[in-house]
């Protein structure tokens, strides 16, 4: 058994990447490691987090000495994916699209390394082959592999007409240009694996069908395999990397290093675990143990997560810097920070529990009226240490003291106020 596929399949299987396969024991049965490639069409400069899953994974492709290709979409970025899309994506021009190509590049750099050894990523633009073909060449030597029955079955093409929505035939080429990409892949560099999204599912399998399909006419045997990852949600099921304020960018043009840094130090205690194993390349021993905590422990599960992901995405320092922007009792392990203002405060005043808004009035430490107060936690603006509080009427208690006998208490992003229980 090839050791190289062996070591990645046990990473994907372990960590959670997997949603469907072809034939994994068909895979490992391979002398040669995997090429394998995955795309991104050209719609935005900058890729947001719902990318992050398909980084990570050929992260680890070339951590295990296999061989990663990065598929641009110069070319069918021109025609735009229906899937997932209850209407038309808006047609970008040639100009738009290689300014895109060139910001999403720019990300995947900080992902997988593009030199000359044996497991070097390779950077292919589809637009290469897609923009020259021959409509009727194409058509005679690939269209006619193409079930137009089979085609509407596909989730991404039977939706919209589920729903009595416009699906126009332009879109409805993308997956027979997506087929040829793999089988141009898989002919010109050799490319025997397919990865994306489970919403891929019906692409992919196209182009191993095309392969299979052409391989006899040509003299050559196909071996070609797929492998999806599951669309990752947070446990309330909102779609990752999407909040009420948009998307989450991989990018500091779009989105602060210290807010990216926050995104994931709010992650839910039931997601916490699952997004180590996924977005971090901590050890599975390592975060195996950290299942056992529950309650306030888990919040240190929370801050390794974002220093982890921020650390991959913008640099150990940047991230060193987001955690004591983030939040400074933890980053100073909890010691009295001269800078920061503070109110004396009784214990016996938490026996019952203080509105959490009255604690921002006190001494007018950080507001200067209750309403204040109410509409600063209403909009999301309030953190009692560290954490994001929703609730006006959360009642601040002894629970709530840190080390050092102190509670943090943050309005907004840069204020932040220190109350000291004695």
């Amino acid at each position: 058994m090839n050791n190289s596929i062996k070591d990645f399949l046990d990473i994907l299987s372990s960590r959670g990447f997997i949603h469907q396969t072809t034939d994994l024991e068909d895979l490992q049965k391979k002398n040669t490691n995997i090429i394998g490639y995955t795309g991104f069409d050209c719609t935005a400069d900058c890729l947001h987090v719902g990318s992050l899953l398909q980084l990570m994974l050929l992260r680890w492709l070339q951590k295990t000495d296999n061989k990663p290709i990065v598929l641009m979409g110069g070319g069918t970025t021109k025609i735009g994916d229906p899937s997932g899309k209850d209407e038309t994506r808006k047609i970008l021009d040639e100009p738009t699209i290689n300014n895109n190509l060139e910001g999403i590049k720019e990300i995947i750099l900080k992902f997988i390394k593009f030199d000359n050894s044996s497991y070097g990523a390779v950077l292919v633009n589809n637009s290469e082959w897609l923009d020259d073909i021959n409509y009727i060449d194409f058509l005679r030597n690939f269209g006619r592999h193409f079930s137009v029955n089979r085609m509407l079955s596909f989730e991404s093409v039977k939706t919209r007409l589920d729903r009595e929505q416009n699906l126009s035939f332009l879109e409805f080429n993308y997956m027979i240009t997506q087929a040829y990409d793999y089988y141009y892949l898989n002919k010109n560099l050799n490319c025997n694996v397919q990865f994306g999204g489970s919403d891929q599912w019906g692409n992919i399998i196209n182009g191993i069908d095309l392969i299979k399909k052409t391989s006899s006419s040509e003299n050559k045997t196909s071996n070609v395999h797929a492998i999806t990852s599951p669309l990752i949600t947070s446990s309330n099921g909102q779609k990752m990397g999407k909040t009420s304020n948009g998307a989450v960018w991989l990018s500091e043009k779009y989105i602060s290093v210290f807010d990216f840094w926050q995104f994931w130090r709010n992650t839910t205690d039931e997601d916490v675990i699952k997004f180590l194993k996924l977005f971090t390349e901590i050890e599975l021993k390592e975060i195996n143990k950290l299942e056992k905590l529950e309650g306030e422990e888990l919040n240190d599960a929370k801050i390794l997560l974002a220093n982890s992901v921020t650390e991959i995405v913008h640099g150990a320092e940047k991230a060193d810097l987001a955690l004591k922007s983030s939040d400074p009792l933890i980053a100073n392990k909890l010691e009295v920070n001269d800078s920061l203002p503070s109110v004396d405060l009784k214990l016996n005043l938490l026996e019952n529990g203080i509105p959490f808004y009255k604690v921002f009035t006190l001494e007018n430490i950080l507001c200067k009226s209750n309403s204040e107060a109410r509409r600063l936690i209403q909009q999301g603006g309030a953190k009692l240490n560290g954490i994001k509080i929703l609730d006006i009427n959360y009642l601040v208690t002894k629970n709530d003291i840190q080390e050092n006998k102190l509670i943090l208490i943050s309005a907004g992003t840069k204020r932040h106020a220190i109350l000291k229980i004695n």
